[in-house]
């Protein structure tokens, strides 16, 4: 199939299905005229890059761990490598909702705070910023 036919029946767009074969996760064929020509897997392997893109994998990752997927689901066997590199990006994530929640946490002292200091005609108005009252 080409790759309109391959975009139409993923969902997904003909710019990254060459993405996609440019970082190695898709392996298409060339035909007589020049196009590229994919294989009916190729349905499945998309669908497969999809999820584990949704995953937060990176499509290095993917590319890494391509060899132990199978399924639409994807099904992943369970090789030593696809565990070392799921739980190495599971405790990235971790860390990243770590520095989150501390920010989230930060930045509402700064606004419990900020608002403490308003002077309590405007506190509880509603308003993010602060205007005059006409006299």
């Amino acid at each position: 199939m080409l790759i309109g036919e391959l975009s139409r029946r993923t969902g997904v767009r003909a710019h990254q299905l060459r993405y996609y074969e440019a970082q190695g996760l898709l392996e298409p064929s060339r035909g007589t005229s020049g196009y590229r020509e994919y294989a009916d897997d190729a349905v499945l392997t998309v669908t497969q890059i999809r999820k584990l893109l949704d995953a937060g994998l990176s499509t290095q990752e993917i590319g890494f761990l391509q060899p132990c997927v199978t399924g639409a689901a994807p099904d992943l066997e369970p090789c030593p490598e696809l565990l070392t590199t799921l739980r190495a990006r599971l405790h990235g994530l971790d860390e990243q909702i770590d520095t989150l929640a501390r920010s989230r946490q930060v930045l509402h002292d700064f606004i419990d705070a900020t608002e403490r200091r308003l002077p309590r005609h405007y506190q509880g108005c509603g308003s993010t910023t602060l205007e005059s009252t006409p006299a």
